[in-house]
């Protein structure tokens, strides 16, 4: 899910807020799948949310110069 996407199901429209709380709170929770609208992983994390998108078999895209984001058509979840 985006960022958005989880706002949305709380019956919000405060996306940054999601990241505001997931940044503070969210060690605990899976935070590599809240991804940004555009389905680039969270900032700073990178490479450690591909190890676990990896892991799982997520569905990836990557550009040519080698940078990759959640392919959202194939794995969004949608509740």
């Amino acid at each position: 899910m985006a960022y958005g996407d989880v706002a949305a199901a709380l019956g919000s429209r405060a996306a940054r807020a999601v990241g505001t709380v997931m940044s503070h709170y969210g060690s605990d929770a899976p935070w590599w799948r809240v991804v940004r609208a555009s389905g680039h992983p969270p900032i700073d994390h990178e490479q450690r949310a591909l190890e676990y998108y990896r892991a799982e078999g997520t569905p990836l895209k990557w550009s040519a110069g080698g940078v990759y984001r959640v392919d959202l058509a194939a794995a969004r979840h949608t509740p």
